[in-house]
């Protein structure tokens, strides 16, 4: 079992959209042998829902939004999880911080699975969800590509 954790800044836009495109994506593929959770780099949203504005763009794909709560990362989740990937630099600078470094190389960038590596899309400033889907939608798809090898 692969276990993958998404990380972006709060864990109500991002990530968690990371984790269900992530997981309907395996779940089209018939993969078994994937799991993915999501989590934040701040406390700023802890115990939050899913932003109502990454609810929508996911359902206009057709992809269920399944019950999530904003956790912060731990450095327990370097332990627990064998890739744990980053929305942006700003939170891979965080990943490390909080995990300690990154001896065993889990810690990506999500865009980096794709042919134009760099920041996924921020919705919280931009208010352009469909921007951030499209980027996480081309991660997902490169990560699980990868992960077939």
């Amino acid at each position: 079992m692969i276990k993958v954790l998404f990380i972006c800044h709060g864990n109500i836009c991002r990530s968690p959209m990371a984790e269900m495109v992530f997981r309907h994506l395996a779940r089209q593929q018939g993969r078994r042998d994937v799991q993915a959770d999501s989590c934040a780099v701040s406390r700023e949203e802890i115990g939050n829902p899913v932003d109502p504005r990454a609810r929508m763009e996911l359902a206009r794909h057709g992809i269920p939004c399944e019950p999530h709560r904003a956790r912060q990362m731990v450095r327990a989740d370097y332990a627990d999880y064998d890739l744990i990937i980053g929305m942006d630099s700003w939170n891979m600078s965080a990943m490390r911080r909080i995990a300690g470094g990154d001896p065993d190389g889990k810690l990506r960038l999500l865009m980096s699975f794709t042919d134009r590596p760099g920041d996924v899309s921020d919705p919280w400033y931009s208010e352009r969800f469909d921007v951030a889907y499209a980027d996480i939608r081309a991660g997902c798809e490169g990560l699980l590509k990868q992960l077939d090898i």
